[in-house]
């Protein structure tokens, strides 16, 4: 299991609400959001604000027979003293009334609009974290959306150069070097110099936001048994493990490459803080198949903190009120206790 922040971090709460997105609001993201605050003693969740259209999550909260009152508040500091009785929501106003299931581009500035509000709120020290809803990217094309996903549109808004996707839950943490690009594409973007810029921002995040350290680092093959000293594939050698190399001269605990098919057991997973893993089913696969559905979509690399939980719209049961908050409230958790930390050591 990945080694966890420091117990202060672990104990404290940010004094600033957490920053939630609306996401698509065809999707599921308003109704994961309202269970969310339904669950929020049991969870243990520090307070967090929505920015989103109060009277789209009144008519949910009516719809599906919870009791959740949906309170309109004109600044992020309203909504700590409010949360434990309401929830707060910084009104991000939706021209036309969702369907669930059907996503309307009518919407879509709006949906935009609520996550570049949360980096602000977070950039200008009002908000503690974000964390997004998911997003349906065909809706948002026409609202001059460009990027391949909410990473890039981030980093963009923040001005960064190279964000790093890393999936964690409380058993792994997985980080893929290539992302959403096809396998092919993925080998050949693959080099030294990706591999090791990707990891270095891991590490630094790992200690900075998670307050580990000195973050183990493991670093996947990209071939069969890692390339079984060439007789499998000669980029483990060519490529990864200087890497490996360049890292360890950088002062950080890393080493491979591993053999994947044996990097993530039970035992294996105790010896280090985070795979970093060379394309993104590699990634994805094991932290899925370990926990489903609790694993969190952190970005690293970014001068804040967001997490998101780690699924999509799904809008085939979106409007029935069957979707699970697990992810959602795992997301909120882990961005709460990085915000704490954040804290203490700032």
């Amino acid at each position: 299991m990945p080694r966890s922040n420091s117990d202060k971090a672990n104990s404290a709460k940010p004094s600033l609400p957490i920053a939630v997105t609306m996401g698509e609001p065809a999707g599921i993201g308003g109704e994961i959001a309202l269970q969310a605050w339904l669950r929020r003693r049991d969870s243990g969740l520090a307070p967090f604000l929505m920015l989103d259209d109060p009277e789209r999550l009144a008519a949910l909260a009516s719809r599906h027979g919870w009791a959740v009152p949906v309170r309109a508040v004109t600044e992020p500091a309203e909504a700590p003293d409010l949360f434990d009785h309401a929830l707060p929501v910084l009104p991000v106003p939706l021209p036309t009334a969702p369907q669930p299931g059907i996503p309307d581009r009518r919407n879509a500035p709006a949906v935009l609009h609520a996550i570049e509000l949360a980096v602000t709120l977070c950039r200008n020290g009002t908000a503690a974290a974000m964390v997004t809803n998911p997003i349906h990217k065909a809706a948002l094309y026409d609202a001059g959306f460009s990027h391949p996903g909410h990473t890039e549109f981030l980093a963009a808004l923040c001005d960064v150069s190279r964000p790093v996707m890393m999936l964690a839950s409380e058993r792994l943490r997985v980080v893929p070097v290539t992302i959403h690009v096809a396998l092919k594409r993925a080998i050949d973007l693959l080099d030294t110099d990706l591999i090791v810029e990707t990891t270095r921002i891991t590490a630094e995040d790992l200690r900075d936001k998670f307050g580990i350290a000195r973050p183990r680092l493991a670093l996947a093959g990209l071939n069969p048994h890692a390339g079984e000293s060439g007789g499998m594939g000669k980029e483990d050698a060519a490529i990864v493990a200087p890497a490996v190399e360049r890292l360890r001269r950088m002062g950080i605990d890393a080493r491979g490459p591993l053999p994947p098919d044996t990097m993530f057991h039970a035992e294996a997973r105790q010896t280090y803080d985070a795979a970093i893993c060379m394309y993104h089913d590699q990634a994805l696969i094991p932290i899925k198949t370990l926990d489903f559905d609790s694993g969190v979509n952190v970005t690293l690399g970014l001068p804040i903190i967001r997490t998101s939980p780690d699924h999509g719209t799904a809008f085939d049961i979106a409007g029935q009120g069957i979707a699970k908050p697990d992810s959602l409230i795992a997301a909120l958790k882990m961005a709460a206790t990085m915000a704490a930390h954040r804290a203490h050591v700032g």
